[in-house]
């Protein structure tokens, strides 16, 4: 798309705005109080208010490579992904928390090359914290297996990863330890449009749809 493609697209928007006011400018008037925060990766292709079908004011989301979930480290002096979960926890009270992997996923894929351009610096030092994800897919899998089979591991054992770090949140711990704050993990794949989710109690991935079945009988 182009600029001007990005201005009709607001002006089809606009048509959108005007058909929903009434409920727009609630959110205004009231403010945000969405139900979850949505974690997911910063790739053009993964739009989370898209894959799940949610409105405006249902999700509170925080995009950015690869969709890691950086420790907790309160002496880091920026931390943007951060200081989005602790608003979303402590300040909107939100009840749900998804990371949201998907597949054929670049920042995965690099964890499995070399960066060597200096322009890259902060996207090599952030590519870190999917290192472990790296290093289990192998160890699982064998160095030496297909690339391919050890790409859509790490992306499924990186939200994993991920699920275990923010549970180094205090705020987080709290309220999930509490009860009143649940994380789930998910992958979506980008070439079916399937969302599965991460089952702890069997440590494999389910495809989304089954666990809507399961809770409509409850």
């Amino acid at each position: 798309m182009n600029l001007k493609e990005y201005a009709e697209g607001n002006i089809l928007f606009r048509a959108y705005f005007k058909e929903n006011k009434e409920s727009l400018l609630k959110l205004v008037k009231s403010g945000q109080s969405p139900k979850a925060l949505f974690i997911g990766c910063a790739d053009s292709r993964v739009i989370p208010d898209l894959i799940v079908q949610s409105k405006p004011g249902d999700l509170f989301v925080i995009r950015n490579v690869g969709n890691f979930v950086p420790p907790y480290k309160p002496d880091v002096d920026y931390h943007a992904t951060a200081s989005g979960i602790e608003y979303a926890v402590s300040v909107l009270n939100v009840q749900e928390i998804i990371i949201c992997g998907h597949s054929h996923c670049g920042a995965c894929n690099s964890l499995y090359e070399t960066i060597e351009d200096p322009s890259l610096i902060h996207t090599k030092k952030w590519l870190e914290l999917g290192e472990s994800a790296k290093s289990a897919a192998i160890l699982s899998l064998g160095a030496n297996a297909p690339k391919e089979e050890l790409l859509r591991l790490t992306e499924k054992l990186s939200i994993i990863k991920q699920i275990e770090s923010i549970l180094t949140y205090p705020s987080v711990k709290k309220r999930f330890e509490k009860g009143d704050l649940h994380i789930h993990g998910w992958y979506y794949d980008i070439e079916t449009g399937q969302i599965d989710y991460y089952n702890a109690d069997t440590y494999e991935f389910s495809p989304l749809k089954d666990l809507a079945q399961d809770l409509t009988h409850i």
